[in-house]
């Protein structure tokens, strides 16, 4: 697998994907909302909730089992189930040109499936009633539908990171993507907001990185200093820490609901390498999966009798789905910033650690 042509190792290198962000901070506000626009006509969807609180929307549409086939949008969004409301903003931008589900003979007669999942930050920013609403999930998709083909994505304290927090420490959104030996790109999308921590208590060395082989340890005196910076922070801030990661993975290949179904299953492997512990009570962890299809899961089909699929294609995509979340998560950390407000301060990483990369 390599990163070598990729764009900008970022969700949008999977062609016809765009992210928009919206964000709201100061006066009492630390939130916002972060929506990926499919190409218009959708693409295969899926979702793996394995969080013990999940707040989310439009999940049920997304089982194999049942009709909705395609999506038009992803919301991922801050302010708790009440975030949830920002979804609706996407939904009315989506009906007005006409992109949904059809229900009758007027073309204009859609109903656009709009899944979404949120991250708990309320009172972050100092106001418990500040959270998204339907105005700012309209500007992120109206931002993502204005981004050029392929363009960069913004991490760190943006869009639904925008009030993240990993334990005591700053969270964000992150995102990296693969391109296999087949030509297939697989990406995702995260937003690391965890219950659990992303660093090895014993070095502060991001979990991520030892994974990826990536270690660079810091001084044992600098290790105690973000150690005691982080208590101080943990026992000043007011929200308790209900917490939740979420991600969206997509690949261009041609992959059928149950397959993609599959990969957001696999996908948060990703997450429990670089978060522990993981898949709490009060964590809401969600990974959605969208497959747009572009190219075939297995090339070499065609040359085979009756053109079937090699049956563990899949497999390939499934393993890199899981390390571009990882991947994902230890960047979000990385780009972070220090937040203060009157909620709280959360450091980031980079504050505490230095960048040792």
């Amino acid at each position: 697998m390599t990163v070598d042509a990729l764009t900008d190792d970022a969700l949008t290198d999977v062609a016809g994907l765009r992210v928009g962000h919206a964000s709201r901070t100061g006066d009492g506000w630390l939130t916002g909302t972060t929506v990926v626009l499919a190409p218009e006509g959708g693409a295969v969807a899926a979702v793996d909730v394995r969080g013990g609180g999940p707040g989310t929307k439009e999940t049920d549409a997304l089982d194999p089992r049942n009709v909705v086939q395609r999506v038009e949008a992803v919301v991922l969004t801050g302010g708790s189930a009440y975030g949830l409301d920002a979804a609706s903003g996407v939904m009315a931008w989506l009906e007005e040109r006409g992109r949904g589900v059809p229900v009758g003979s007027d073309p204009a007669h859609v109903v656009p499936v709009v899944p979404a999942a949120c991250v708990f930050d309320l009172g972050r920013g100092g106001d418990f009633r500040a959270r998204p609403g339907a105005a700012l999930g309209r500007a992120a998709v109206e931002a993502a539908a204005a981004s050029a083909p392929g363009a960069p994505v913004a991490q760190g304290c943006v869009g639904a990171g925008t009030g993240a927090a990993v334990g005591a420490m700053k969270g964000g959104v992150g995102t990296a993507a693969v391109v296999l030996p087949s030509g297939v790109t697989v990406a995702a999308l995260v937003v690391a907001n965890a219950a659990g921590s992303v660093t090895d208590p014993a070095t502060g060395v991001l979990y991520g990185e030892l994974f990826q082989g990536r270690v660079e340890y810091p001084a044992p005196e600098t290790h105690e200093a973000a150690s005691r910076r982080l208590a101080e922070s943990a026992a000043a801030a007011a929200p308790p820490p209900l917490n939740t990661t979420l991600a969206v993975v997509a690949t261009d290949a041609d992959l059928t609901k149950a397959q993609a179904q599959k990969l957001a299953g696999t996908a948060h492997d990703g997450i429990a390498r670089a978060v522990r512990p993981v898949h709490l009570l009060h964590d809401g962890d969600t990974v959605f999966a969208l497959a747009t299809g572009t190219r075939p899961l297995d090339p070499g089909a065609a040359d085979r009798p009756g053109g079937a699929p090699h049956p563990l294609a899949l497999n390939d995509v499934l393993a890199a789905g899981a390390d571009v979340v990882t991947r994902a998560i230890v960047r979000a950390v990385r780009a972070a910033e220090t937040v203060e407000t009157p909620g709280g301060t959360w450091p980031s990483y980079e504050d505490l650690y230095g960048d040792r990369r």
